[in-house]
Formats: structure tokens, C-alpha cells, sequence
């Protein structure tokens, strides 16, 4: 079979087989391939590093740029379902067809050079986008910054959301060393939105250092509001009575602050209206992100896998108001801090379902409820293992009443297991017909 018959799942398949290590920061291969390649980017090209709210950032430029009429490629990982979303063109996952196509191009280019699955699919990811010539590029990071692939691409504006513990053993074991891996995004010259409030020392040297030009949170840009609307001010613009973006949650208004940073700073190549500042916000979506599914009983969604995510998550929550039991379905990778996590939403949680996950990276559900177990101290609270999301997202819906929630949070994989057959509509026990 020639390799232009190959399905999208083939190349993903060969591309883990690639390079012995899963994860290998440098540059060195990528910036090698990308002049083999040719990659330009005809277009502003938008580059977000962070923490948390990458995905939800990332969205919001996407959203309001294509209401004011520009045609937008979007890189994000990981995706949640299908390899695809993770390439968004016009606002539509991208057809695998055009992936194989830009897949084969790498390949060829690449000859005996050993690229790892990220390298070999963001580079395939990146030349697909070129060859769509869109009008703007957003670009986010996968991991850290100043190492990873995306950064052989030179940003016109860099956008740093939250910096927080994540990551440690390939960006440093504190704040100050990974807000250097993030600050590697910047360019001299050019933009480089901080929305984190109390960002690291580190950033802000590096930002001085190579003459990017900085705009902070609380001193170049601010926001306002009530509890009916929003307003943002920044460098010589405001907006005011700004409905609150369509994405839920406590931080999502600082993810949204920095957005319109961005896009003041980028207003003299991409124009932008208040109309579609405000239509982009109200309608922004992002799957996986504190979504909450009408129910009952109640689904909540949540890709929170670090111990700030688990903190906004529990936020969140608290807000949502009174729910007799709440079920947590949850599984992680093996290499996350457990202990701030289980601490933060233990009390919010009564009963757990820890779940294993397709993945050698993903610790077991026998070894996490072992960690709740050695640590809970409620003995209202029971917890049980899973072998799949979707098995304890069942055993959830089994012992849950109408009026409960189920909480699914944890890795993309726990989130995206639940998804896989599109987004579950929870029907109680009782209102099934003969129930």
C-alpha cells in the first residue's frame, strides 16, 4: 500500500515510534526541520504559554477574531477526542486528509533525523496551517516555552496566562525557574501580554532583558465589574458592560483581561470592533473547560490536573450552590502532586471513582485511592476503581439521586473518555420510562 493511503492513525502510530523519548526539550531538530520545510507564516502569529487557561485564552482570541471577519488557524494540545481538534481552521477541527498530506511532507524532509511524536505532529500541525495562508495564527504552547516546538516560530505577540508548579522535572522546581521557560515565548520588540497578577520575578527580568515590550495586569491593563457585567481598560482603550465570557469559572475573567490585551496590542495589523470583543465573548465554547451538562443528575467537566486547576475547580464549584452528593470521577498522570490536590477537594467531594487511563504515563486508580485513602480524614466519604472513565462515569450515574452532581475532572484522557460518544445527557433512574 503506498503511503499516501495511510489513515491518520497510521502516521500518529509511526510518529510514537519516531525517537525513543516521549518528551525531549530542544530546539535544535525542530529549528533544523523548520528551514527544511520553509515554515512562514504570512500572518500575525499569536503565541500563549501558561500554566492553566491556555485552551481557554487560546478560544477567546479564537472567537472574537472570527467575529471580526478574519479566518483563523488555531494549534492547541492535547486534543480530547479525536487528533484532529488540535488543529482548528476557520473554527472547524481540521479534516485528516490535509494532516496526512502535511504528515507526508515531514516525512520526507525529515530523512534519518529522529523526532519525537510532539516534534514530528507539530511540525506537520504547523505546515498544514501555513499552506491554509490564514489571516492570523494562534499558536499554544504544550509545554513550558522557551524549548518547545512552537517557539521555533517568531511571535508578534506573546501571551503568559498563570504560572503555577507543573511540569517540575523538565522546567525547574519554583515559580522563578518555569515563569523563565514561559518568558521564552517573548521576542524583543514585540508584545508580551502577562495576565498572571503576581507573575514571577523571572519573567519580567526576561522581558526587560530582551526589550519585548511588557504589558502587565493591574498596571497596563485592568478589569472591573459587578455582578451583571464587566469592563476592561487598557493602554488608551476601554471597554465597559462587557457580558461576562460564556466559559464559567472564577478565572476566566483574567484569561479574558489578557486576551483584549493581546488584541489592543496587534490592533494596528488585526483591526478589531467592540461588536466582536462582545459577540466573540458571549460565545466563546470550549469543551472539557468547567462545562457544566444539564442534568440530572448534574455533569460537570473539567480538565484540572494540577493543584491550581484543582483550586479555580473547587472555586467553581463552591459557586454552584447546594447538591446533596457530589461523585468525583477522577484519574491523572503518575507524575502529579496528589496531596495538594486530594487536600483542595476532598471536602467538596463525597464519593470518589478513580479510574485508570490508556496511557503507561497514567498512575493506577488502585494507587490513587490508596493516596485519598491515606489522607482522608471524612468517613461520610467512600471511594471505589475503575477500569476506564467511562465504567466509573457509569458506576457514578448508578449510585447518584436526581438531584446530585457528578463531577468528571482529572487528565484530558479522563475528560475526553467521557466524551468519546459525544457529550452525556444524564437522565435520573427514576425518569426513565418504567423506572
Amino acid at each position: 500500500m503506498p503511503a499516501s493511503m495511510e489513515t491518520l492513525n497510521d502516521w500518529l502510530a509511526r510518529a510514537e515510534h519516531l525517537h525513543p523519548k516521549n518528551i525531549e526539550l530542544g530546539l535544535e531538530r525542530a529549528k533544523e526541520m523548520a528551514q527544511r520545510l520553509g515554515l512562514r507564516f504570512g500572518c500575525p502569529v499569536i503565541t500563549v504559554a501558561g500554566t492553566n487557561g491556555k485552551g481557554s485564552t487560546c478560544a477567546m482570541l479564537e472567537s472574537i477574531l472570527t467575529h471580526a471577519g478574519y479566518r483563523t488557524a488555531v494549534f492547541t494540545s492535547p486534543h480530547l477526542v479525536r487528533f484532529e481538534e488540535r488543529l482548528r481552521l476557520k473554527g472547524e477541527a481540521v479534516d485528516a486528509s490535509k494532516l496526512i498530506a502535511s504528515f507526508e511532507v515531514v516525512e520526507k524532509a525529515r530523512g534519518d533525523m529522529s523526532l519525537t511524536y510532539f516534534e514530528f505532529t507539530t511540525l506537520g500541525i504547523l505546515h498544514c496551517m501555513t499552506e491554509e495562508k490564514p489571516d492570523v495564527a494562534i499558536l499554544e504552547v504544550g509545554l513550558g516555552g522557551r524549548l518547545d516546538v512552537v517557539n521555533i516560530i517568531d511571535t508578534d505577540c506573546a501571551v503568559i496566562t498563570s504560572i503555577d508548579l507543573d511540569h517540575m522535572e523538565y522546567l525547574g522546581p519554583d515559580r522563578e525557574s518555569i515563569g523563565f521557560e514561559k518568558a521564552g515565548i517573548m521576542r524583543p520588540g514585540k508584545p508580551a501580554i502577562v495576565s498572571d497578577p503576581m507573575p514571577p520575578q523571572s519573567v519580567i527580568d526576561h522581558a526587560n532583558a530582551i526589550g519585548a515590550d511588557l504589558w502587565r495586569f493591574g498596571t497596563d491593563f485592568n478589569v472591573s465589574g459587578d455582578k451583571q457585567q464587566w469592563g476592561w481598560s487598557g493602554r488608551g482603550r476601554r471597554y465597559s458592560g462587557l457580558a461576562y465570557p460564556a466559559l464559567r469559572g472564577a478565572n476566566q475573567l483574567i484569561n479574558a483581561a489578557g486576551v483584549l490585551a493581546a488584541l489592543e496590542a496587534l490592533r494596528p495589523q488585526l483591526p478589531i470592533t467592540a461588536q466582536a470583543v462582545r459577540n466573540g465573548l458571549a460565545m466563546v465554547e470550549l469543551p472539557g473547560r468547567f462545562q457544566i451538562v444539564p442534568g440530572e443528575p448534574a455533569l460537570v467537566l473539567d480538565v484540572a490536573h494540577n493543584a491550581h486547576a484543582v483550586a479555580a475547580l473547587a472555586e467553581n464549584l463552591d459557586a454552584m450552590g447546594f447538591y446533596p452528593t457530589t461523585h468525583g470521577v477522577f484519574g491523572v498522570m503518575a507524575d502529579k502532586d496528589l496531596a495538594p490536590i486530594l487536600a483542595r477537594i476532598g471536602p467538596l467531594i463525597d464519593r470518589w471513582y478513580f479510574t485508570d487511563l490508556p496511557t503507561p504515563r497514567a498512575a493506577k486508580a488502585a494507587d490513587l485511592l490508596a493516596s485519598w485513602q491515606a489522607q482522608n480524614t471524612r468517613t461520610d466519604a467512600s471511594g471505589s476503581v475503575h477500569a476506564g472513565p467511562m465504567e466509573a462515569l457509569r458506576a457514578a450515574i448508578e449510585q447518584a439521586g436526581p438531584a446530585d452532581r457528578i463531577v468528571v475532572f482529572g487528565s484530558f484522557f479522563t475528560v475526553g473518555g467521557v466524551l468519546e460518544n459525544g457529550t452525556p445527557r444524564l437522565q435520573a433512574k427514576h425518569l426513565l420510562p418504567g423506572g
